[in-house]
C-alpha cells in the first residue's frame, strides 16, 4: 500500500509538533538537573529566568497631555 503524500505531510508536521511542544516544556521548566535514560543535562535555570522577566517600560509625559485626541473610525 503507498501512502500519499498528503499523509506524510501530516505526519511530518505533526511529528515535529510533538518535538517543538517537548521543547517548549524543558524550556519552562526549572528543573536545574534533568536526567533522561542514559543523558543527563545540568543547567543554569537563574540565566533564563533573568531573561524571561518581561521588561518594564518607561515613558516620560507628554507635552500636552491634558488635551484628549478624538479618532473617528
Amino acid at each position: 500500500m503507498v501512502f500519499s503524500e498528503v499523509f506524510w505531510t501530516g505526519v511530518y508536521t505533526a511529528g515535529v509538533g510533538v518535538i517543538l511542544a517537548v521543547m517548549n516544556q524543558c524550556y519552562k521548566s526549572k528543573c536545574r538537573e534533568i536526567d533522561v535514560c542514559c543523558i543527563k543535562i545540568i543547567r543554569d535555570v537563574g540565566i533564563e529566568e533573568h531573561l524571561d522577566k518581561p521588561a518594564t517600560i518607561t515613558t516620560s509625559p507628554k507635552r500636552n497631555e491634558h488635551k484628549s485626541e478624538q479618532f473617528d473610525i
